[in-house]
């Protein structure tokens, strides 16, 4: 089973709902909620909202490591197969598009990354970087937005080191589960309206329950700025403020029109990528709503 949408759609309490009902177990897909460091600001759910269902790939690795999606996709099969040996549902829940897809289709076989070229390629401003990539991948750098620091940086290192598109590498993915397994998705996709609504409620609130403490722990480690735990929405507008650089109101602006911005992002994601025979819900998820949804997740 899989639960998937936007940030503050309604996703983790409709799985443990689901879970409940039929002896299964939840399993994350969500890029932040798998660090330690960001049970607050990654909206991962609490021990009262887990109940006595159990959860698993949340919180479970150190903010000083960055977990890419082959890494999390590993562990997802594994979790996956133990479900399965056990009779349990394994419920994948989460809104983070490249781990579902590499999970389901595989990971393209691209070799290791030259050193030099890699920080050749990262060290560039991602303007300079894109222009490169037009010249050296036409084909991603129309396809990429100019200003996607990451993807950018990523095909134009795959490019220089390989001597090939990364295009030409994704063809030939391996590793999916999608062709071993029966795929039951559901894509919660309510009002845009209804989801800013709550997203900026849930910045304010992440704020009130202990999101700035959480951040003043991360500080306090020095860790690496570009680290994914050091880049989550809500650490470097809660930053800003604790070092002076902004007032509280400016904060919570910046983290709520951040959060406004992912949720956007993935509300896109969801409605463009998914197949289209994968079933969606577009009502406002109330409690009533909930528990119809899980009850027909159910057969």
């Amino acid at each position: 089973m899989l639960i998937a949408g936007p940030t503050a759609s309604g996703k983790s309490a409709l799985a443990c709902r689901l879970a409940e009902a039929t002896g299964g177990l939840v399993i994350n897909a969500d890029a932040s909620q798998v660090y330690a460091d960001l049970a607050i600001l990654s909206a991962r759910p609490s021990r009262e909202e887990m109940g006595d269902v159990p959860h698993r790939l949340f919180g479970h690795i150190d903010g000083a490591q960055a977990c890419a999606a082959p890494r999390w996709a590993a562990e997802a099969k594994a979790q996956i197969d133990a479900a399965h040996d056990a009779g349990q549902l394994p419920i994948l829940v989460g809104g983070t598009g490249l781990y579902i897809r590499t999970l389901l289709d595989g990971i393209a076989p691209v070799p290791e990354i030259d050193p030099e070229i890699r920080a050749t390629a990262r060290a560039l401003p991602v303007a300079d970087a894109h222009a490169a990539l037009a010249r050296e991948d036409p084909e991603a750098a129309a396809r990429l937005a100019p200003a996607d620091t990451t993807r950018v940086a990523r095909a134009l290192e795959v490019v220089r080191s390989t001597g090939r598109p990364l295009k030409q590498w994704q063809q030939h993915k391996s590793g999916g589960i999608a062709d071993r397994i029966t795929l039951s998705p559901m894509i919660l996709r309510p009002p845009r309206d209804w989801l800013i609504d709550r997203c900026d409620r849930r910045f304010a609130d992440m704020v009130e329950r202990g999101a700035v403490a959480e951040v003043e722990a991360l500080l306090a480690r020095h860790l690496n700025p570009d680290l994914p735990v050091m880049r989550a929405i809500g650490v470097p507008e809660i930053r800003a403020w604790l070092q002076g650089e902004i007032d509280h109101d400016a904060m919570i602006a910046r983290g709520s029109l951040a959060t406004r911005q992912y949720a956007k992002r993935q509300y896109t994601w969801f409605t463009n990528q998914p197949p289209p025979h994968w079933p969606q819900e577009t009502r406002e998820i109330d409690a009533e709503i909930m528990s119809e949804l899980a009850i027909k997740l159910q057969y």
